[in-house]
């Protein structure tokens, strides 16, 4: 990540990114939807001259408003943090991925770091909430409560009801340097390859119907409570479920290389 090769990158590379995102776009857009979608490009393991070429055509004008390239998701928190300093600061980052109790108060440091979309424990939200809250006139970090909707004892997330409102709870009146944006989920991946638009999948269900538990107990209206499902397999179907975002890499980056180190670990497939 430190040579400066990496922030090159190709004319042919950045139409084949555009196209890619295009391509995505214009299958969330064929999709009947009352809510508003983000798009966040999963961009873990890639280069940082992949994220440079998409968001550099931010202001092309065959790209909807709505879907500009902007929102850019990472897995490691040292990946992010080296795309982040090399970066411009008009990119908002989504951290995706588990999150390490004893990386999160300097996660929360970045200035542009946008939401952290996995946050399953007080522990990790009172640290994301002492690091934010160490930026001078720093906005409140947005964050998401990470939920187990598959029952699955590989997946991270707090079980739903009470622990996930109980979190949810703490994020909203013990952590004034934090926004609750709403709730998060991995569902399991054997559903998530048999979603289509027209077939329910339990996990996304799981998630709307924790929202409403989480609306009615917090007594906050739910069209404050985002859901973050759907990933490049069962984006569609997710968005038919009411998703607000969709976190989608492969289909727009291709393939990833393994990767090597084994310092952060992750359970998102995206």
């Amino acid at each position: 990540m430190s040579s400066e090769d990496d922030m090159q990158f190709t004319p042919q590379r950045a139409t084949q990114l555009l196209e890619n995102l295009k391509s995505i776009i214009t299958k969330i857009e064929a999709i009947k939807r009352p809510q508003p979608v983000r798009l966040v490009l999963v961009s873990k393991l890639k280069p940082a001259s992949d994220v440079a070429a998409l968001h550099s055509s931010s202001s092309d004008s065959s790209l909807p408003s709505t879907f500009r390239p902007t929102h850019f998701g990472e897995n490691y928190v040292q990946e992010l943090t080296d795309k982040a300093a090399r970066l411009p600061r008009s990119i908002q980052w989504h951290f995706i991925g588990g999150l390490q109790s004893n990386k999160a108060k300097n996660l929360a440091t970045i200035p542009n770091l946008w939401c952290v979309s996995s946050v399953d424990s007080v522990k990790k939200a009172d640290l994301l909430n002492t690091g934010r809250g160490s930026i001078e006139d720093g906005e409140p970090l947005r964050v998401k409560v990470q939920v187990n909707t598959s029952g699955e004892e590989s997946k991270a997330g707090v079980e739903p009801g009470e622990q996930s409102v109980a979190l949810c709870r703490h994020v909203k009146e013990e952590c004034p340097h934090l926004k609750l944006a709403g709730l998060m989920t991995i569902g399991a991946i054997a559903r998530s390859k048999a979603t289509t638009k027209e077939t329910e999948n339990e996990d996304f269900a799981c998630l709307v119907e924790e929202r409403a538990r989480v609306a009615k107990e917090l007594e906050v209206p739910e069209e404050e409570i985002e859901l973050s499902m759907g990933m490049s397999a069962d984006y569609e179907g997710a968005i038919v479920h009411g998703s607000n975002e969709v976190r989608v890499g492969s289909s727009i980056f291709g393939e990833r290389p393994p990767k090597t180190s084994k310092s952060e670990a992750t359970e998102a497939t995206t």
